[in-house]
């Protein structure tokens, strides 16, 4: 069973449902594979794993009832597979799911989130408070950076 957020982005309403890979896998999936697959040419037998089935999941819905965006939360405090379609990027969409992800964590006691961003994203973590950790290495083909927030 999923759990239903609202919130208003930059120029219309959005909601988030957070639920389990049984609820959410559909539309999450979907956009995992349309941004990670398609557009960044990451392998799909790596796309989904094992640790979806033991992750809290976000996805996001514009106000048509599209998924536009979506990303997990594991067990260990960890942030991951954070995607936005691209009529969703820039409409601060992004920013509430890692909010809302990073206030999940808060509330079932971790003490800080950790996520592997892609080098790119870095600013944009940066802008939620998340630090740098370590040096630059390479996931999937993809330059990423370890970056962490302690509550």
């Amino acid at each position: 069973m999923a759990a239903c957020f609202h919130f208003d982005a930059i120029m219309s309403n959005h909601t988030i449902l957070l639920g389990d890979w049984a609820t959410l896998a559909q539309h999450a999936s979907a956009i995992r594979f349309e941004v990670f697959v398609d557009e960044q040419k990451v392998p799909a037998e790596i796309e989904l794993d094992e640790m979806d089935a033991v992750c809290l999941h976000a996805v996001a819905y514009d106000a048509l009832g599209n998924a536009i965006g979506t990303g997990r939360l594991l067990p260990d405090g960890h942030i991951g597979r954070m995607a936005v379609r691209q009529a969703g990027r820039g409409t601060g969409v992004g920013g509430a799911i890692v909010q809302l992800l990073m206030e999940k964590a808060r509330e079932r006691g971790d003490a800080a989130v950790v996520l592997n961003a892609q080098t790119v994203a870095a600013p944009f973590y940066a802008r939620h408070g998340f630090v740098q950790q370590g040096e630059e290495f390479d996931e999937a083909g993809i330059a990423h950076i370890e970056m962490r927030l302690v509550f």
